[in-house]
C-alpha cells in the first residue's frame, strides 16, 4: 500500500475468523477513543488543560486492533500521541482526562500531564514524550517477562520517526536474540512534525529497514481495524508461544497537527486536499459502515451505543474540572532527588 493513497478502506468480507463480540467491540473502542479527542478538541481552546496534547484522530484504528488481542496484564509502553492506546487498553478515562487538566486524581496526579500517562492495573507502566523512548523499555520489561516465564506480552506504540533512531535497532536485534515477547508496532503517519517521510527518508517502506534482522515484519492499513486485529493477533500469539518479537508497520494519518487542536494547513506543510482525503479514510466511519452492511450492529444499537459512551466522556470531563489541583505543599510529591 503506497503511503500517497487515500483509495477506500476496503474490508474483506470474509470474518468467520474474527468472533462477532470482538468485530462489535473493534468499534466501540474506536468511536471511545475518538468521541475522547473529539473533546479535547472542542475544550482546549479554554486553556484550562495546561498541558500540549498530540491528538490521535484518524489513527483509532491502531490502538483498537493491537490492544483488543491484549490481556490485562500484559504490558503497553506509548508515546507522546498516546490518549488512544491508554483507552483501548482500559486506562480510567476520568483519570486520563483528570491528568489533563494537571489534577490530583490524573492518573500521573497531575504531574505528567498528556505525554506521561500511566494505569499500572490496566498495564500500562508509562509513557515518554521522548522519540523513541519506551522502545528499550519494552523490550526490557519483556525480558522480565522472559525471565519470569510469566506469559506477558509487551507492545510499543512509536512513529516513523522513531525508526530514525539507533535504540529500535539495538533493541530489535536484542530482542530477536533472547527471542523476548514483545511487539514493535510503528504507527506510520507519514510527518514527523513538519517534515513529510519522503523528505527524511529514501523509500516508503519502513518495515523493510528491519527484515535484515530477521524479524517477521508486517505492514497493513493502520486505518483498517480488522486488518490491524489480525495482524496483531499473529505477532501476539508468536511472542506468547515464546517465538520472539515481531515488527508492524501500520499505515495512518493524523487529521490534527502535531499537536494542538489544528490541522497543520495553516502552517503551509500539507494541503487540505491531503487532509480531506485521508478524512474520507476516518477508520471510524468507514467501519461502522461495513458492520451496518453486514447486519453486525443496526443504526439503533450505533445511536445506544454513542450516546451511553457520549455520557461516559461527559462525566469524564466533569469528573476532572471538578478535581482538585495538587496543593503547594505537596508540590516536590513523587520526585526522586
Amino acid at each position: 500500500m503506497s503511503t500517497k493513497t487515500t483509495k477506500p478502506v476496503v474490508f474483506d468480507t470474509k470474518i468467520d475468523d474474527v468472533p462477532k463480540n470482538v468485530l462489535k467491540e473493534l468499534y466501540w473502542s474506536m468511536l471511545r477513543i475518538q468521541m475522547v479527542e473529539l473533546k479535547i478538541d472542542e475544550l482546549y481552546h479554554e486553556d484550562e488543560m495546561k498541558t500540549p496534547v498530540h491528538l490521535c484522530l484518524g489513527q483509532e484504528a491502531v490502538a483498537a486492533g493491537v490492544c483488543l488481542n491484549l490481556n490485562t496484564d500484559d504490558y503497553v509502553f506509548t508515546n507522546h500521541r498516546g490518549h488512544g492506546h491508554y483507552i483501548a487498553k482500559g486506562g480510567n478515562i476520568k483519570k486520563m482526562v483528570a491528568e489533563l487538566y494537571n489534577r490530583q486524581t490524573g492518573c500521573s496526579r497531575g504531574r505528567g500531564g498528556s505525554m506521561h500517562l500511566i494505569d499500572i492495573a490496566a498495564g500500562l507502566p508509562g509513557s515518554s514524550s521522548i522519540v523513541g523512548g519506551t522502545i528499550p523499555i519494552a523490550t526490557g520489561a519483556a525480558l522480565a517477562s522472559a525471565i519470569k516465564k510469566d506469559k506477558r506480552v509487551s507492545v510499543t506504540f512509536f512513529g516513523d520517526a522513531a525508526v530514525e533512531e539507533g535504540v529500535i535497532y539495538e533493541s530489535i536485534n536484542f530482542a530477536m536474540l533472547k527471542k523476548l515477547p514483545v511487539v514493535y508496532v510503528c504507527e506510520n503517519n507519514l510527518y514527523s512534525v513538519f517534515s513529510g517521510l519522503s523528505k527524511r527518508q529514501p523509500h516508503d517502506e519502513i518495515y523493510r529497514h528491519f527484515t535484515g534482522l530477521s524479524i517477521p515484519c508486517y505492514r497493513v492499513d493502520g486505518n483498517n481495524v480488522v486488518e490491524v486485529y489480525r495482524t496483531a493477533k499473529k505477532a501476539v500469539a508468536h511472542a506468547r508461544r515464546g517465538d520472539g518479537p515481531s515488527f508492524i508497520e501500520c499505515l495512518t494519518y493524523r487529521l490534527r497537527d502535531h499537536g494542538g487542536t489544528s490541522s497543520g494547513v495553516e502552517v503551509g506543510y500539507r494541503s487540505q486536499e491531503e487532509v480531506d482525503g485521508w478524512a474520507a479514510r476516518c477508520p471510524v466511519k468507514n467501519y461502522k459502515q461495513f458492520l451496518l452492511k453486514q447486519k453486525l450492529l443496526t443504526a439503533v444499537d450505533i445511536e445506544s451505543g454513542q450516546a451511553g459512551i457520549d455520557r461516559e466522556v461527559e462525566e469524564a470531563f466533569s469528573f476532572a474540572q471538578a478535581s482538585p489541583l495538587p496543593s503547594e505543599d505537596e508540590v516536590l510529591n513523587y520526585l526522586f532527588q
